[in-house]
């Protein structure tokens, strides 16, 4: 994503506006009001049926188009609100890192990957060829783990409380999927997709490392503020300003203060007032 003017070639890459995760939010908004529609219309609730699940069946029965028509359905509101939730908070990263043409390639191919994912563990694993899905957790689990791999360090929230490192987050959901799914084979488990899940994860790792010279590199976390030794220092520094005046400044203060500026305000605008 880029521009003719200067100010915009100078935008820093995490305030880039965004494009394509606000139209695939309002995809799935549209496909979940159907569903809901579909509650009092039997014609509506047999499209949607036919249409907006995936399963063996139904790829037997040639209706590929469901491998994707899938990952943008959702039919409960707890589902439909959460994955659209952490779609936004990975997504909007990861889209303003790569741009609004290659994040919709990398989400529709995860997509498609836990759509296949599911397929094949129902059929090989579960040998259940009849159990649909729906959802867009297998391309969000792309996300998750393509932002683990580009901030590996970046503190995440499991389940909304515990802070851990985004490599560890995604460490543990892929155990957990893989414990679910062998729970699943044996009769237990959640009713949880956990072969989409699988799948979306083995090809968020995949891509990242085929599109890693499209990818702009990120060798440090996501930008935060000073840290606490910092802003003591930015503080002493501008108690003598107001004392002392700019010209009783060291070689050593003045870079800092343009190594914060360059850090910080990385468009050029940072200054020293307020």
């Amino acid at each position: 994503m880029t521009g003719s003017g200067s100010s915009v070639a100078a935008e820093p890459w995490y305030r880039r506006k965004l494009r394509a995760v606000p139209v695939i939010i309002g995809i799935n908004a549209a496909v979940f009001v159907l569903w809901q529609l579909a509650r009092s219309s039997r014609g509506l609730l047999e499209f949607m049926a036919a249409n907006f699940l995936v399963s063996a069946v139904h790829l037997e029965h040639g209706l590929y188009w469901t491998l994707l028509t899938s990952v943008f359905s959702h039919e409960a509101f707890w589902h439909f609100t959460i994955n659209m939730i952490v779609l936004y908070s990975f997504g909007a990263i990861l889209e303003r890192l790569w741009g609004a043409k290659l994040f919709t390639e990398f989400y529709l191919a995860a997509g498609l990957a836990g759509s296949i994912g599911h397929v094949t563990t129902c059929v090989v694993v579960l040998h259940q060829p009849q159990v649909s899905a729906l959802g867009a957790s297998g391309a969000i689990a792309g996300l998750l783990m393509a932002f683990a791999i580009v901030f590996p360090h970046q503190k995440i929230l499991i389940m909304g409380i515990i802070p851990v490192p985004a490599w560890a987050g995604i460490a543990a959901l892929v155990a957990w999927d893989l414990w679910g799914l062998a729970a699943q084979r044996h009769g237990g488990g959640l009713p949880i997709g956990h072969g989409a899940h699988l799948g979306g994860a083995a090809a968020g790792a995949i891509m990242v490392f085929l599109f890693r010279d499209r990818l702009e590199p990120r060798d440090r976390l996501l930008p935060r503020g000073p840290s606490r030794a910092e802003v003591r220092e930015l503080e002493r520094i501008r108690t003598k300003l107001q004392a002392e005046g700019p010209q009783s400044l060291t070689p050593e203060e003045t870079h800092f203060l343009a190594e914060l500026r360059r850090r910080y305000h990385p468009d050029g605008s940072g200054d020293h007032g307020q």
